[in-house]
């Protein structure tokens, strides 16, 4: 069956109107549609030819300027005392009649810390005593004699011969006794050397003799005092570490197996440097304690000179064959390599030795993908205080 629609003209008025204006929705729809398309494409065209895409990578720099930063060295070496002083047998040598001290005693300087037997060196003395005695009498009777003499010249019965020959008898005699005198204070010298006597006073580290035991001249040491008991640390450090000291640096020590921070200063460096280690001894000077055993170790941290100097984050510094450098940004935003010099590592960073002013543009991090001579976006980051 077919349906047809009749009608009333006002119906069909109203489809008509419907379809026109479907028709007008659509067509306005795709005009708008390529009129956005065309305006995105001429736009994109536009930033083109109005400027090139840039592709310099962003890279963040650092001013570092110059703080106040103190130097810090770790070291670890021997400890020993300040002045070690051997003590041996000055005279003859003998039998050891009495040890007076043991290893850890305080001494005086010149107390006797052994006795050598001394018998012989005695009845030597008391011989050179005698002939003392002699030679006083035999003196007395010359100038007896010669005064006799001078009594009877006058009268003829004695020459001017003999009043000399009685003059030198006399002179003589007192001769030989200015002679035993002599010989008799060096014989008690002789005697006071047979007293093993402390050098100096300080406290006594080793005892290297017993009563009975034979001793001499070649005989190795008895005894080792530390003079005043002061101690040191015995560091050996590499040549570019004992540039940043100096006499009069503060340091701390620790004993191994203490828990003891002893402070001190450098008393000594040394003024050479080893030609195969390229190391040198710093000498710490430290006060008596019983913790400080000389030939025992112990770790030290010292402080070298105080400055302003750059400080850079650890990322900043870079390495190669020629040695440390950073790169900075320079005119017209272009990379350059700076070699430097570079001091402590702690936290806050790396402190720069030499090579910056402070003043330029350090490139932070990311610098092992960076070449002299490339050109960045830098974007500035504050510096760590």
């Amino acid at each position: 069956m077919e349906t047809s629609i009749s009608g009333d003209p006002a119906t069909h008025g109203a489809l008509d109107h419907g379809r026109r204006r479907r028709r007008a929705l659509i067509v306005g729809g795709v005009f708008l549609v390529v009129a956005l398309a065309l305006a995105a494409f001429f736009m994109r065209g536009g930033d083109k030819l109005a400027a090139p895409v840039d592709t310099s990578p962003r890279v963040t720099v650092i001013v570092p300027g110059r703080q106040a930063v103190t130097a810090r060295i770790s070291a670890v070496g021997n400890i020993a005392a300040r002045r070690d002083m051997p003590v041996g047998i000055p005279g003859e040598g003998g039998i050891v009649r009495q040890v007076l001290v043991d290893a850890g005693t305080w001494v005086k300087a010149g107390q006797t810390l052994a006795v050598v037997d001394r018998s012989v060196q005695t009845q030597q003395a008391a011989a050179i005593s005698a002939q003392i005695d002699q030679a006083r009498a035999d003196a007395q009777l010359a100038r007896q004699n010669l005064n006799r003499a001078k009594q009877l010249v006058a009268n003829g019965f004695v020459s001017r011969a003999d009043i000399d020959t009685r003059q030198a008898a006399l002179d003589g005699a007192n001769a030989r006794v200015a002679l035993a005198q002599a010989q008799l204070a060096q014989q008690r010298a002789l005697i006071g050397r047979l007293d093993v006597r402390a050098p100096t006073s300080g406290l006594v580290l080793t005892r290297a003799v017993e009563a009975g035991q034979v001793v001499g001249p070649g005989s190795t040491s008895l005894f080792r005092v530390a003079q005043d008991g002061k101690m040191e640390l015995q560091a050996r450090l590499a040549d570019s570490e004992l540039a940043r000291l100096h006499v009069g640096s503060p340091a701390t020590v620790t004993p191994v197996g203490s828990a003891l921070r002893i402070p001190g200063q450098i008393w000594q460096i040394s003024p050479v440097i080893d030609p195969n280690t390229r190391q040198g001894t710093v000498r710490i000077a430290l006060p008596y304690n019983a913790a400080l055993r000389p030939g025992g170790f112990g770790s030290a941290e010292i402080g070298g000179a105080a400055g302003n100097l750059p400080l850079l984050p650890e990322s900043a510094v870079l390495s190669d064959a020629q040695g440390n450098f950073v790169y900075i940004v320079g005119p017209g935003n272009v990379i350059a390599r700076r070699d430097v010099k570079t001091g402590e590592v702690g936290e806050r960073g790396v402190t720069i030795a030499s090579g910056l002013s402070g003043t330029e543009r350090v490139v932070a991090s990311a610098g092992a993908f960076l070449n002299a001579g490339d050109k960045v976006h830098p974007e500035l980051q504050a510096a760590s205080r």
